[in-house]
């Protein structure tokens, strides 16, 4: 990407939601093949006004209101993608997604495999999702997991102001289908970011270390993506307090998966534990676990752990706080690493 001549290149606050708006408005700027659909983007510019602006900057034509059908909505951008249009899809709230499902495993996974690659599917789908803003059934849902089990799906989800940019445009360039989750309870968290000449990120595919450790005795890794990020990173300034050490990954891909940098970080450590939203039983974590264990299984200390969301149908708002992954959560996981070994302890007697 190249900077505008007299562009403000200077780094102020910004939010993850400011970020993701002006993401989408570069892409259509720089290809008039992006078009932008879903319920209320256009004159309201979405629930979240991530879309607000565009439908009077580029018409309605390119940013357009849609009838609440998700399923409807999702079938017409397989073909707006088959005709050479990139659309980028919102889908309101992450369990309103669901009547799509038809459409996303039998028609957007598989087109361009179906094809023998001949025909692209250009489809970014936008999904606010997570809990985290008091929001009630059917609003707060952690659904990443369906995506992941689906073949022929690119999965991310980012954490930072930068990589909601940098993630948005990748998804809206790739020849591929891309569920981009946006974790709702972060789009006001905010960053120095410029958004004239926005840093560049690791593509898709990548994860990041956000937070290394030294590498001593007392260390651990904790691996997480989206809301979750900000969770663990707090958590681990206040493991010092405990004597821990841990690092922190940011997974921002899930599918493709990093297993080169998540692996090299457990290696140093050799404790890991994951952290989400969704739920433990099925979830992300039991994979990630598995892709860990079978990786690093001579470097571990002790097994691979997760924290997740309650194995239940998401709460009332005023029972969420118990049911989300919070830092004492973390902390509980990291104390059961088996920091000594019942050999040492043997020794010492």
């Amino acid at each position: 990407m190249t900077t505008a001549i007299g562009a403000d290149t200077a780094r102020k606050p910004a939010t993850m939601a400011q970020a993701l708006g002006r993401a989408l408005r570069d892409a259509m700027a720089a290809d008039p093949s992006v078009h932008v659909l879903g319920e209320d983007v256009g004159t309201l510019g979405g629930v979240f006004r991530i879309t607000d602006g565009l439908a009077k900057e580029f018409g309605e034509d390119r940013c357009t209101d849609t009838p609440l059908a998700e399923a409807g909505i999702l079938g017409t951008a397989v073909g707006m993608a088959m005709y050479g249009l990139r659309p980028v899809v919102e889908m309101q709230f992450d369990a309103f997604a669901y009547p799509s499902f038809e459409q996303l495993i039998s028609h957007v996974s598989r087109m361009r495999n179906r094809t023998r690659g001949a025909m692209p599917m250009p489809i970014t789908v936008r999904v606010p999702y997570g809990g985290g803003i008091g929001g009630v059934e059917h609003h707060s849902d952690s659904s990443e997991i369906y995506y992941m089990a689906t073949p022929g799906l690119h999965v991310v989800a980012p954490a930072t102001v930068a990589d909601a940019y940098g993630l948005l445009r990748a998804a809206i360039a790739s020849d591929d289908p891309v569920i981009f989750l946006e974790p709702k309870r972060l789009y006001w968290s905010k960053a120095d970011w410029s958004a004239d000449a926005p840093e560049q990120v690791p593509p898709i595919g990548r994860a990041v270390v956000r937070r290394p450790a030294t590498g001593g005795r007392q260390s651990a890794t904790l691996i997480s993506y989206g809301p979750s990020v900000p969770v663990c990173l707090e958590a681990a300034e206040a493991a010092r307090a405990e004597g821990w050490d841990l690092e922190v990954v940011d997974l921002r891909s899930l599918v493709p998966f990093d297993d080169d940098t998540v692996c090299a970080s457990v290696r140093r450590t050799g404790r890991a534990v994951v952290v989400h939203e969704a739920t433990g039983f099925g979830g992300p974590g039991g994979e990630i676990a598995a892709r860990v264990t079978e990786r690093c299984f001579h470097h571990l200390e002790a097994p691979v752990l997760r924290v997740a969301g309650f194995d239940i149908p998401y709460p009332p708002p005023m029972l969420e706080r118990h049911h989300l992954p919070g830092v004492d959560r973390v902390l509980d996981a990291v104390a059961r690493l088996q920091w000594e070994s019942e050999w040492t302890e043997g020794s010492a007697v």
